[in-house]
């Protein structure tokens, strides 16, 4: 029979034994894994409880555990495991699941089948649908970009958020712009139907989508007089951009295409750069992120009118009134 001391070794070594099958089973999957897994691998429920009833793994859902440190997709497994075989990551978390940077999303997006009973998970969002859409199924189950951005997109929390995604979903080129159309030709209703159509086409075709028209039309309807010269240009490196000038007036816009849109801060960066453009003491230049315009447009608006304001002052006269 075993002495005391042998019998503590032995336990040691099936200790270290456990745990190294264990963390090999984890590697893929940041730090966690399945009680499915742990049984398959030869571990009995009891050996698996020892474990957790000593502290040295964590269950964290009804079929998930922690084994080994914790990396940045363990919450996507185990929001995938705990909500059943059909479960897919979905809208932001799937693009971020597709390498998407740069994006912070504070909720866990997850789809299942419409009428399958899935539970309540902290930090989890589920969307019951009745079509998941075409999906990724190796690896981390995820819907196909093309599905995830539409989808994110409608799921935002505002029509900025809404347009951000879209554009750094197209721009880091998880998405091609033909996917993505025809996807979005495909939704039946949406709650963001206007805005996420100029959206779409903005960030596809680049500003030529925001013709001159349209911005005439958005100034006369907020009362500013209508720019004296329209050109729609193209930069060094295939960058889309609108100059808009006031000559009589000394203002000048650039509405930079969604070439120039690089997360939420640009809308802010402009605003920010406007007003102190707007104490220039020659030329008043102002520059507008196309979805600024279609998202956030009336603090811009308030811009251009100030500068008309300011650009009158300094030539002596009051700005001309709209034209009918």
């Amino acid at each position: 029979m075993p002495t005391r001391t042998e019998r503590a070794a032995l336990a040691q070594l099936e200790h270290h034994r456990r745990h190294r099958l264990a963390r090999a089973l984890a590697v893929p999957h940041d730090g966690v894994v399945t009680l499915r897994m742990l049984r398959r691998s030869g571990l009995s429920r009891g050996q698996i409880l020892v474990e957790i009833e000593r502290g040295a793994w964590r269950k964290l859902g009804v079929h998930t555990v922690q084994v080994d440190d914790l990396g940045p997709k363990a919450p996507w497994w185990c929001a995938l495991w705990e909500s059943g075989a059909s479960a897919v990551l979905d809208g932001a978390t799937s693009l971020e699941a597709a390498g998407l940077t740069g994006w912070t999303e504070p909720q866990l997006h997850v789809s299942v089948r419409n009428g399958g009973i899935v539970r309540d998970l902290e930090g989890v969002r589920h969307h019951r649908l009745r079509d998941i859409g075409p999906s990724v199924r190796q690896g981390l189950r995820r819907t196909r970009p093309e599905v995830a951005v539409v989808r994110a997109a409608q799921w935002a929390t505002s029509d900025r958020a809404a347009a951000t995604l879209v554009a750094m979903t197209v721009q880091q080129r998880l998405v091609g712009v033909e996917a993505l159309l025809e996807r979005w030709e495909s939704v039946g209703y949406s709650a963001r139907r206007q805005v996420l159509d100029e959206v779409i086409r903005d960030v596809c075709d680049g500003a030529h989508s925001l013709n001159e028209l349209d911005f005439a039309t958005a100034c006369r309807e907020r009362g500013i007089p209508e720019p004296t010269r329209q050109v729609l240009r193209t930069g060094p490196k295939g960058q889309v951009y609108l100059d808009v000038f006031w000559g009589e007036f000394g203002v000048h816009v650039e509405i930079h295409g969604t070439q120039h849109y690089q997360g939420t801060a640009v809308i802010d960066d402009a605003l920010r750069v406007n007003d102190l453009g707007l104490r220039d003491r020659d030329l008043i230049s102002l520059q507008i992120p196309v979805l600024g315009l279609r998202t956030q447009p009336e603090p811009f608006f308030r811009q251009i009118r100030q500068a008309l304001d300011e650009g009158a002052r300094r030539a002596g006269r009051a700005p001309r009134p709209p034209a009918a």
